[in-house]
């Protein structure tokens, strides 16, 4: 069964996961779906040792600032920020723009590669990650939307990880079509075993490795390279959810709640262009513009594609990126300046030019 056969007309479907799910010639769904953006009043069932891992992770993670600024060695603050950017482009360039969107496709040792980078860091297995996040986009700021940001900024971010996971959003995540995930043996053995992984990899290691090579302390090493560097990850990770739900413009689409976000998008290597990215979820940029210092995963995905780990970039186009601005935009489109094909006839017309020569444009 397609995701397009799942997702019957009088569903609560409110995004499109890829190119074929749109309705519109500018990747679009025609139905209106601002009725559907709800939060309707439930009780949920709240789990406590989620609660409390977490609560311990942010306690000592605030420690471990202290450490990392005042008794940390250099080598183990790289060490930090070298794990923390493969979390980050693991999330990212991985389970995000490759599994959930489909958005390119990878050689085995680019998914590999992949797989190892979210071993360091505790954020799921790339199945789960990229089977909650098809589930958020077909569904997004609805009730079957695991993170629903019509909830608020708190269940947005975090919340939605100390509760239960609801039964109508399970449901969904059951009706979807995720052959292409469970045909991916490199996924499938990161799924099965993550949890013995994931400890060596993304906490035993972590913490070996400094004390060993250049001889940092235990505590050093535990809350800084492991505690504080998870707090961030997924802090830098959630903010995707709630901050670039809620704050900042929509040029692309108006009618959805994701935003563009400068400050996810630094540190999240480029996910903070969020309401380009819900208007067209399988370009591989996750933004209209490719590789670049606020869009690093983008960078990511352009080098592999050049030593053909990496293929069947998808994007789109700049006369579908106009249509869709024209139709359903706030306005905010940005431009580079003068002469730029979006600046707007009349913006031309009121357009100021001091000493301006005859014959000059």
């Amino acid at each position: 069964m397609s995701l397009r056969e799942s997702s019957p007309a009088n569903s609560s479907v409110t995004g499109v996961l890829f190119e074929s799910d749109a309705d519109t010639a500018d990747g679009a769904l025609s139905a209106d779906i601002s009725q559907l953006k709800k939060a309707e009043k439930r009780e949920f069932k709240l789990v406590w040792r989620n609660i409390i891992l977490l609560s311990l992770v942010h306690l000592v993670g605030l420690y471990g600032v202290y450490l990392f600024f005042f008794h940390a060695k250099w080598p183990t603050r790289l060490f930090t920020i070298i794990l923390y950017w493969m979390g980050t482009v693991a999330a990212t360039a991985g389970a995000h723009r490759l599994w959930s969107h489909r958005s390119y496709k990878a050689k085995w040792p680019l998914r590999a590669l992949l797989v190892f980078f979210n071993l360091t860091t505790f954020h799921f297995s790339c199945f789960h990650w990229a089977r909650d996040h098809r589930v958020h986009h077909k569904y997004a700021d609805t009730d079957d939307d695991p993170h629903n940001s019509s909830r608020g900024f708190f269940f947005a971010h975090v919340g939605w990880l100390l509760i239960e996971k609801p039964s109508n959003v399970v449901a969904k995540g059951k009706s979807l079509d995720l052959s292409d995930l469970y045909a991916d043996r490199i996924l499938m053995f990161e799924h099965k075993y993550y949890f013995k992984l994931v400890t060596l990899l993304g906490f035993v290691l972590p913490t070996i490795i400094p004390m060993y090579m250049w001889n940092e302390s235990f505590i050093n090493t535990f809350c800084v390279a492991v505690v504080l560097r998870l707090a961030i990850v997924l802090n830098a990770q959630w903010s995707i959810n709630s901050v670039a739900h809620m704050f900042g413009t929509r040029p692309y689409d108006k009618n959805i709640n994701p935003t563009q976000t400068v400050g996810v998008s630094i540190v999240c290597l480029g996910e903070g262009w969020h309401n380009y990215h819900h208007a067209f979820p399988w370009d591989y940029r996750a933004a209209e513009w490719g590789g670049s210092s606020l869009n690093l995963a983008a960078a990511f995905i352009e080098f592999f594609a050049k030593i053909g780990w990496a293929y069947d970039l998808k994007t789109v186009s700049p006369e579908m990126i106009e249509r869709r601005v024209k139709r359903t935009g706030d306005g905010t489109h940005a431009i580079w300046g003068w002469g730029d094909k979006d600046l707007s006839r009349e913006s031309k017309q009121n357009a100021i030019v001091l000493n301006k020569r005859e014959n000059s444009s």
